[in-house]
């Protein structure tokens, strides 16, 4: 296992910037994945772990090493890409094979670990093939086993599941993390799919144009998003964002929309003191609320405040619906039930799942508060927000 650490990491290719001051601590035998958009520098940090590219800027340690000089043969981490890089010529046990001969191991001994990891991996009965014999996921499974083969310190993977279709990229999840959690390595896996991430990481570093914008637990990226980016990034659909008016007046602080209206209760609330200090020259917010912690009605209901809205499409997906709501001046986005049906252009009434809703600074899109508890923001309805 290792224990790799960025320590104000930049790197520059002419005048881009790919990484900015990066910092960053992968703990032993950790699940760690970089989730990003194209473009935001997640390989680029990967080959910068692995010593295929050197830092302009910053210290990468592992094992409290730095490793900045220190060439890639020798910081002893297996990386796998996305294109697998597999030897068309050579039988799945000759790729496998591959490294431990690069080491000059003893033919039985290399017989015998190749034999263990293609157990591990259930491609034993492949050993004889060619890649051009396999699926892509049996690709993908070799690719996996030459990194495995040389026991290295640190496994890195730079989206290898990307050209797989939907079932296999299924199986290869479970089957990644199973064998992660039986290895107890370090493993650091860059993704830009969201679901891999939520779904494998211990922790997740989410980066967008060079810059870390949130490290910590796949539920605290999810629920507790540190700015607007992240929210985007994490979530699908993404959530939703409506500026509001803040207003003060006659002792209550509320946020205005033209489609509905929260009130801050007490003058004694985290929000209203953040906000009233901020006064007059912040004068609106970001309210954001995901798409499942909305709730549609066709009818008013009568025990929670909703706002009148009306459908302008829907998108049946088989185990949930995507409904798009005009709400006042916006268009918002509302999970469903299959079951539910509401027709283009169909009067609804939406209501918040008040303990879930976020407000964010709307310049810098940094999150100022999430309410956490239903009675910490009260629904008003539009016109009597004043």
């Amino acid at each position: 296992m290792a224990n790799i650490r960025l320590e104000n990491v930049t790197k520059r290719f002419g005048r881009v910037t790919a990484l900015q001051s990066i910092n960053l601590e992968i703990h032993h035998g950790e699940f760690f994945c970089v989730l990003g958009p194209p473009g935001a520098g997640k390989t680029t940090l990967l080959r910068l772990i692995v010593g295929l590219e050197k830092p302009d800027a910053g210290t990468i340690y592992i094992d409290g090493e730095p490793v900045n000089d220190v060439h890639p043969r020798n910081r002893d981490i297996a990386m796998i890409f996305q294109n697998l890089a597999l030897y068309p010529d050579k039988t799945v046990f000759d790729n496998i094979a591959f490294p431990l001969r690069e080491r000059k191991l003893p033919a039985e001994q290399i017989k015998a670990r190749v034999a263990q990891v293609a157990r591990m991996l259930h491609i034993e009965h492949l050993l004889e093939r060619k890649p051009g014999k396999l699926s892509g996921g049996e690709r993908q499974r070799v690719a996996i086993a030459r990194a495995l083969v040389r026991t290295p310190r640190a496994y890195l993977m730079d989206e290898p599941l990307a050209n797989l279709d939907a079932l296999l990229r299924l199986e290869m999840r479970i089957e990644l993390k199973r064998l992660q959690e039986q290895l107890n390595e370090t493993l650091v896996y860059v993704t830009s799919d969201q679901v891999e991430a939520m779904s494998m990481a211990d922790r997740i570093a989410v980066l967008y144009k060079g810059v870390v914008q949130q490290c910590d637990t796949p539920d605290n990226v999810y629920n507790l998003p540190a700015n607007r980016r992240v929210a985007t990034i994490v979530g699908s659909p993404p959530m939703n964002f409506l500026t509001c008016q803040v207003q003060r007046t006659d002792g209550q602080l509320n946020l205005v929309h033209s489609g509905f209206g929260f009130r801050v209760i007490g003058s004694d609330h985290p929000l209203w003191d953040c906000l009233c200090r901020a006064l007059p020259a912040v004068q609106e917010v970001l309210v954001g609320v995901r798409p499942e912690d909305i709730r549609l009605y066709p009818e008013q209901p009568t025990d929670v405040i909703a706002f009148p809205a009306r459908v302008a499409v829907s998108e049946p997906l088989g185990a949930e619906t995507i409904v798009d709501v005009q709400l006042g001046r916006d268009i918002i986005k509302v999970i469903t039930p299959p079951t539910q049906y509401f027709a283009e252009k169909q009067p609804v009434w939406v209501a918040f799942d008040m303990a879930k809703v976020h407000v964010m600074d709307v310049q810098t899109g940094a999150r100022i508060y999430t309410t956490g508890a239903p009675e910490q923001l009260q629904c008003i309805l539009p016109g009597t927000c004043a």
